[in-house]
């Protein structure tokens, strides 16, 4: 079983993801800032994370810093209320980010780029 890790501070965004996550198999834990996010990534050791950008404690952007220094092959998604604000999305790709999500977004996108990434990863 797949684990995903999800590190988001706005409670409803957090269940929806969590609850199709958990429908579709994958074994989810969450933090709420990035303080404990950043201690998730080492005791769950997740296979995925999906992050937001802004947090409090720790920025998404250390979050991806600090995953893909950890494991450099995990996915990381990181989503963003600031839309496609350019300094964002580089920074989020410059740290090794596998995709930039503009809020509001699908929730089933997420589940197909999960998808995509952990099949790309088996091949």
């Amino acid at each position: 079983m797949k684990k995903v890790l999800i590190i988001e501070d706005d409670k409803m965004i957090k269940t929806i993801l969590q609850f199709l996550l958990n429908r579709e198999g994958y074994q989810t834990d969450f933090a709420i800032e990035g303080k404990e996010g950043m201690e998730k990534l080492r005791s769950f050791n997740p296979d995925a994370v999906i992050t937001d950008v802004m947090l409090p404690y720790r920025s998404g952007i250390e979050i991806v810093s600090l995953s893909k220094k950890l494991n450099p092959n995990r996915p990381v998604f990181v989503v963003s209320a600031l839309g496609n604000e350019s300094v964002t999305v580089e920074q989020a790709i410059e740290q090794g980010a596998d995709e930039v999500l503009s809020k509001p977004f699908n929730p089933e996108d997420v589940l197909d780029k999960l998808r995509s990434a952990f099949l790309l990863e088996a091949v």
